[in-house]
């Protein structure tokens, strides 16, 4: 599940990256553009984060075994 939600937020930042320039470039409206920029890049770097190996000791606490 983890897989899909990051694929689908790597296309919508690609959506958004490429929507920024378009409206950038065409000069419709510059605030959303950069706006669009904004939230592409916090995308990128949720999924930068998100993808990023962690060491063994550092994993959230899991529910433990009643041994």
């Amino acid at each position: 599940m983890t897989n899909l939600i990051l694929s689908v937020l790597m296309l919508a930042g690609a959506a958004l990256l490429a929507g920024g320039i378009y409206v950038l470039r065409k000069g419709i409206n510059k605030k959303q553009g950069l706006l669009m920029l904004v939230a592409a890049a916090v995308m990128f770097a949720n999924v930068g984060i998100w993808t990023i190996p962690t060491p063994e000791s550092n994993l959230p606490a899991s529910p433990q075994s009643a041994d």
